[in-house]
């Protein structure tokens, strides 16, 4: 009897020291959750790679790994069956990748206007010249008729009356991100190309080519152009007005420094609204249904919405953007007015592809 007693208990020991195996080992895995790839836009990175946004996803069981591209190149060169979902940075380019896949939906959980990111002795040029204005609302305006002007006269920054400031003999231009794969580029397009289209969205073959010459040289004399919006801007951060005197970029990219108190953003560094503007709406395509859930995660999750306004994002929650700006006293427009929108994706890309065939 004895012996069976101990038998009995080595079997009971034995199912104990199991079961506590394995209890140890969903312990150390911790929650399960379900990895979700996506490719972005590269002004979105730094927002999913924050490790509150991750959590945030974890806490709703996901983890979102995000690939980036120009938002032109996601909907021409990017295998999107890899995916779950893609998020470029403008409604066209949504609408084009949800139609090439056949999606039945998209989510627009924030936007972010055009804007020129520029330094205070070159804004004070351009006053002079009669590009720039105030506002009077607490920010400055770029008038893009003045400077189509200024760009269709060939005019340099040493040929500005009274300029002992900045006295480079290199084209006032602005400088973009390359219009064949950017959507930053693509939405400054959209409103130049607007102006030169007596103030009308371009809807016809025809309009395009009589303003592609009008256009083409505000993209194509600026020389060699960067393939993202993020690369551009460290390029403004760090190299000054010496290699950039002024970039178009996504408001949010400006405010996210601005809102951060990081120190990126220096005393003589300033925002100018162009006007017109363009509203670059990121519209996310689901793919699948995690990426569905991604979308809507990000549309309606209160703690991912201010962590969007954080970064600079204007979202479906503005009263978070509304606090950060009152908060750090950011050059922020709080009513943009002159904002018109885009072309199509097709008359935008064959816009594109018209001024890319005058290239030299």
């Amino acid at each position: 009897m004895k012996r069976w007693i101990g038998v009995i208990l080595a079997v009971v020991l034995a199912g104990v020291a199991v079961v506590a195996i394995l209890l140890g080992g969903q312990e150390d895995e911790g929650p399960k959750v379900a990895v979700v790839r996506g490719v972005i836009g590269s002004e979105k990175k730094p927002f999913f790679d924050d490790p509150r946004v991750k959590a945030a996803f974890a806490r709703h069981g996901l983890r979102v790994e995000v690939d980036t591209a120009g938002s032109r190149q996601i909907v021409t060169d990017v295998d999107l069956g890899e995916y779950a979902f893609a998020f470029p940075s403008s409604v066209p380019a949504a609408e084009r990748i949800k139609r090439d896949r056949k999606a039945t939906t998209t989510f627009s959980p924030f936007y972010s206007p055009m804007a020129v990111a520029t330094f205070e002795p070159i804004a004070a040029l351009l006053t002079k010249a009669g590009a720039i204005r105030d506002s009077g609302k607490g920010y400055q305006t770029l008038d893009i008729k003045k400077y189509l002007e200024l760009v269709a006269k060939g005019t340099r920054w040493d040929q500005i009356p009274g300029n002992s400031t900045y006295p480079a003999r290199k084209r006032v231009l602005l400088t973009t991100t390359d219009i064949r794969t950017s959507n930053s580029a693509a939405m400054y397009l959209s409103a130049i190309g607007y102006v030169a289209n007596g103030e009308d969205v371009i809807s016809s073959d025809a309009q395009i080519a009589k303003i592609a010459p009008v256009v083409a040289p505000a993209v194509l004399d600026q020389g060699f152009a960067e393939s993202t919006s993020e690369a551009s801007f460290d390029d403004y951060l760090a190299l000054g007005a010496g290699k950039t005197p002024m970039l178009v970029v996504y408001e949010a990219q400006y405010l996210a420094h601005v809102f951060a108190g990081d120190g990126a953003i220096k005393p003589e560094m300033r925002l100018v609204y162009p006007s017109p503007t363009v509203l670059s709406k990121h519209t996310l395509v689901p793919l699948s249904g995690q990426g569905t859930r991604v979308g809507e995660l990000l549309t309606k999750d209160p703690e991912l919405l201010a962590l969007a306004a954080a970064y600079g994002f204007r979202t479906t929650n503005p009263q978070a953007f509304t606090d950060l700006v009152a908060k750090t006293k950011a050059p922020a427009a709080a009513d943009l007015v002159d904002v018109v929108e885009p072309p199509t994706y097709e008359r935008l890309d064959k816009l594109i592809t018209t001024i890319d065939a005058a290239r030299p």
